[in-house]
């Protein structure tokens, strides 16, 4: 992975999905550069980079990651790669859109964070955002 595959897909990220108001990465080459640092600056997104062995800053990731590998990946016997990528859409679908998370107040993710794009987006056109949506 290098430094331009990287910002090419930070912009279609933010292109497709909206800037995040945070970026975590690793402390790689690719993600410390000029121009990936560029980008994420020009959106105002805060920077956070892990440090060796810091898994704690990302830990809500990790333990996503965790789930995927040993509660869905390692149970199923794939025979090719659209298998395991159709496997991992529904997957994630059914994490975003219908699994509900302790850490969320027992809401979906898809519930917390379109309800914050539609706050954000009221009160960017100047209405108050105590407007119940």
């Amino acid at each position: 992975m290098d430094a331009d595959f990287c910002v090419q897909a930070l912009d279609a990220s933010i292109q497709i999905h909206g800037c995040p108001e945070i970026m975590n990465t690793a402390q790689s080459a690719q993600f410390t550069s000029t121009a990936f640092i560029e980008v994420l600056q020009q959106h105002h997104i805060q920077i956070s980079m892990d440090g060796k062995g810091c898994f704690h800053d990302n830990i809500f990731v990790e333990r996503l990651w965790r789930t995927v590998t040993y509660e869905h990946l390692y149970t199923q016997a794939f025979n090719n790669l659209k298998k395991v990528r159709g496997s991992l859409t529904c997957m994630f679908d059914w994490y975003n859109q219908e699994h509900f998370h302790q850490e969320l107040n027992n809401q979906t993710s898809d519930k917390v964070y379109y309800q914050k794009i539609r706050r954000s987006s009221i009160k960017i056109r100047g209405a108050p955002l105590s407007r119940s949506i």
